[in-house]
């Protein structure tokens, strides 16, 4: 690639996109239109000067969008770091105290929705002296319509503004999966060395096609489906209920030529869940899947391979580096292993003991990384920091240990690890297993605290449609396959697990939800 002075940012790379593929389609809404890389560019670049001069968005503000997953989102969201803004991404679904915290923790200027707007995100908004502005995009020959007043001075005031690899533009928070979120601020920097590391390992050309199946507001959908895709000249479809949709997947992926995907295993499994109930006549030829967010069960890898015959790639990310830190490579570069997350990608990865020492291959420790990709620090939090960023690295919080090949193996969350009187479990492998069952759809293992050990270990199961299993039928089958103290103690039998907006299963959510229960 050749390097010109802005590739250093993801606005830089965006802008070389527009004029190496400018006729290339680059962003569709299903059934309704489709933008080049050229259109989208222009698009966004007045988008951004709309935002400095009627908006009054200044270089370091922070702007809030809560859309679902729709043209105008990707415009506004490209527009406000063009503008040497900061984008806030928020999850619709939340509450209007939800959004005060948010909204409060990021220091937002400005919210941004939808014509249709967010009640509660206009109530917290109006609560902080927040102001809130509209985006629409009628077609694709029109610009994008703001609900602030013009100024005079409009025409192309975001023009001046050059974007530096140090500007903060994106602002999320962690999922929090043991304590309140943290805010995790990225730069240009991050961002574009998190695409380059993307379109690298799975060789994204600009004759790729996906379909975006998860939520924007997350850096899964965000970095792996949509601004790697745009940074490699390939094509993204947006849905057109701005939301995945089983029944209009595999419809889209042909119609668009879809040549990957990315999801999280709840959705893979959906996916299998309507191959079994109601299949395809034929599946598009894929080069790849993607799997990432949560650790995808052996089992289903293999079925979603046999299903749809494309190679089914692992990998392991977090927002506090960007999304991507490792994957399996594509066939023609090396095996991908089942319950493997694949090697380092484009960034230093240790395996490190309590001490900071470094491990051998086959034992296990904190999995710790560093690299362009990764933030600086989180946002107001010197606690946080101390601890992870101790010894010169970023500590992910996940035990994991590479085998001879150099692939990593993840064992689990340290804080999640069951501690059964003094044996560590970890409840990745107990979940495995669980899927293996033939008439489980869905199982996740979790500690309960106990009087004896200390920790004791549960699960809850979800069974296929139209099979019934009971919690002897789960104990059986777990005494067969795991070693006696991994068996769990109490099986519950569901029809849901509570997850996360990124599709994501928290034991410690899903242990109390059951626990509560008399």
């Amino acid at each position: 690639m050749s390097l010109t002075m802005d590739s250093d940012t993801l606005t830089g790379l965006l802008k070389n996109v527009a004029e190496k593929f400018p006729d290339r389609r680059a962003l569709s809404v299903s059934g309704k239109f489709d933008l080049t890389h050229a259109r989208l560019n222009v698009l966004i670049e007045r988008a951004a000067s709309r935002l400095v001069s009627s908006a009054g968005i200044n270089p370091g503000d922070v702007v809030a969008l809560t859309f679902p997953n729709t043209v105008e989102f990707v415009i506004m969201f490209l527009a406000v770091i063009r503008a040497r803004a900061t984008a806030a991404p928020l999850n619709a679904a939340y509450t209007a105290e939800e959004f005060e915290f948010y909204l409060s923790d990021s220091d937002s200027k400005l919210l941004l929705t939808s014509k249709e707007g967010n009640a509660p995100a206009q109530e917290a908004a109006s609560k902080l002296n927040i102001s809130h502005v509209t985006a629409t995009l009628l077609d694709a020959g029109s610009d994008l319509a703001l609900s602030v007043a013009d100024s005079d001075s409009v025409s192309d005031s975001a023009s001046e503004l050059v974007n530096s690899p140090d500007d903060p533009a994106l602002f999320l928070h962690t999922s929090g999966t043991t304590s309140r979120p943290k805010g995790v601020p990225l730069t240009q920097l991050n961002l574009v060395s998190s695409v380059k590391n993307i379109k690298s390992v799975y060789k994204l050309t600009e004759s790729d096609s996906t379909v975006i199946v998860l939520p924007l507001f997350h850096v899964h959908g965000l970095l792996a489906g949509l601004l790697s895709s745009l940074g490699a000249g390939a094509a993204v479809t947006l849905p057109a209920a701005g939301r995945f949709s089983a029944t209009t997947f595999w419809a889209d992926m042909k119609k668009y030529n879809a040549t990957w995907y990315t999801a999280v295993p709840t959705i893979h499994q959906i996916i299998l869940d309507r191959h079994a109930s109601q299949p395809e006549p034929e599946y598009p030829k894929l080069r790849f899947i993607r799997s990432c967010s949560a650790s995808l069960a052996p089992v289903i890898l293999s079925r979603l391979e046999e299903a749809f015959g494309a190679p089914v790639l692992e990998a392991y990310a977090m927002t506090e580096a960007t999304h991507l830190m490792s994957s399996n490579p594509l066939p023609e570069e090396g095996p991908h292993k089942p319950g493997s997350v694949g090697k380092p990608v484009g960034q230093e990865m240790a395996i490190l003991n309590e001490k900071g020492e470094i491990q051998e291959p086959h034992s296990k420790g904190e999995v710790c990384i560093r690299g362009p990709n990764v933030t600086k620090g989180y946002k107001n939090n010197p606690e946080a920091n101390k601890a992870g960023f101790e010894f010169g690295w970023f500590h992910t919080g996940d035990i994991g240990y590479f085998d001879s090949d150099g692939y990593l193996h993840l064992v689990g969350r340290i804080k999640e690890l069951i501690n059964r009187g003094g044996e560590k479990i970890s409840p990745i492998e107990v979940d495995s297993v669980l899927l293996t069952h033939p008439d489980v759809s869905q199982g996740v293992a979790f500690g309960v605290p106990d009087e004896k050990y200390g920790e004791e270990i549960n699960c809850a199961v979800i069974p296929r449609e139209g099979t019934t299993v009971t919690e002897e039928d789960i104990k059986t089958f777990c005494k067969k396959n795991l070693a006696a103290f991994k068996v769990p103690k109490r099986v519950f039998i569901t029809d849901n697990l509570p997850k996360t907006a990124s599709g994501k299963i928290q034991r410690r959510i899903v242990a109390q939800h059951f626990l509560e229960k008399p």
